[in-house]
């Protein structure tokens, strides 16, 4: 069964999602919901109460939930309380809120979105360059973000193409592929950032993203030229394609006397952004 883990924002607020492509439906977390309709500080206590009441109602709709595995605050994957849209209707119908219309609104635009950016993929392109905006990233650097989301999509795609499904796998050519060129692995270069769960390119620089894209280009490109089989092969090319940008990176810092690996972060992005803005409004 296919799924897709990700996180969908009401009001600025959180909710974990999951989208099962086989059934074709979304999943959303039921603690998430309550604690945004509620606005209770222990939302875990208030469902437990909520599904025992609506048991001794007979409403097996409701409490009849799934459970499935979604991204918890420590960054682990654990076991939730999931309901599908319908449930979710029928759940929101026993909790006194005055966001529970809002909240219906948006989870009929949650739905339209899926099946809008299926039928056209720019729509998603769209969404997260807005969604890039609001946190305060560059025009300039979030053209090079969206650019890195396609390339790595054909990496995954060549990938799977030649029998690596496994998302384990596909961390551990990653690794690969990230050591090569910036002498680091993922996990090494987040802590020299400074982040934990933080997506890794989202706190990339220009010259980082860029050094990224052409290791898993030239990967790509090896890949597709070889024909690796075996995940030993898949490693070596790995290992090739980040060379190639490695090449690239000694060349770099050669010429401008800079560190293309550098600690900097998404908070430092947007601290130079504020600066920026700042030394404007004064001219």
């Amino acid at each position: 069964m296919d799924k897709e883990n990700s996180i969908k924002l009401f009001e600025d607020k959180r909710v974990r999602v999951l989208w099962d492509e086989e059934q074709g439906k979304w999943y959303f977390s039921i603690i998430d919901v309550i604690a945004i309709l509620t606005e209770s500080e222990n939302p875990r206590h208030y469902w437990t109460v909520l599904k025992g009441r609506l048991k001794n109602e007979g409403n097996e709709t409701v409490t009849n939930c799934e459970r499935l595995k979604m991204v918890a605050p420590d960054g682990k994957m654990r076991m939730t309380d999931v309901a599908d849209t319908e449930q979710l209707l029928r759940l929101i119908q026993s909790i006194p809120s005055k966001k529970a219309e809002p909240f219906k609104l948006w989870l009929a635009r949650v739905g339209s979105e899926r099946i809008d950016e299926t039928a056209d993929p720019e729509i998603a392109i769209d969404r997260a360059l807005e969604t890039y905006l609001k946190k305060g990233y560059s025009r300039n650097w979030i053209n090079q973000r969206l650019k890195t989301i396609e390339v790595r999509k054909e990496l995954t795609d060549e990938w799977e193409k030649r029998g690596v499904n496994d998302k384990r796998d596909f961390a551990i050519l990653t690794d690969e592929i990230t050591r090569a060129w910036s002498g680091k692995t993922t996990r090494q270069y987040k802590e020299f950032k400074g982040l934990k769960k933080e997506n890794l390119r989202d706190n990339m620089t220009n010259v980082e993203l860029v050094l990224n894209m052409l290791a898993e280009v030239s990967t790509t490109d090896i890949s597709r030229q070889d024909e690796p089989e075996t995940m030993e092969q898949h490693k070596k090319v790995a290992q090739r394609g980040g060379s190639v940008a490695k090449s690239a990176r000694v060349q770099y810092e050669k010429q401008t006397g800079k560190k293309a690996v550098t600690p900097l972060n998404a908070k430092s992005f947007k601290s130079l952004a504020d600066k920026n803005q700042h030394d404007g409004d004064e001219d």
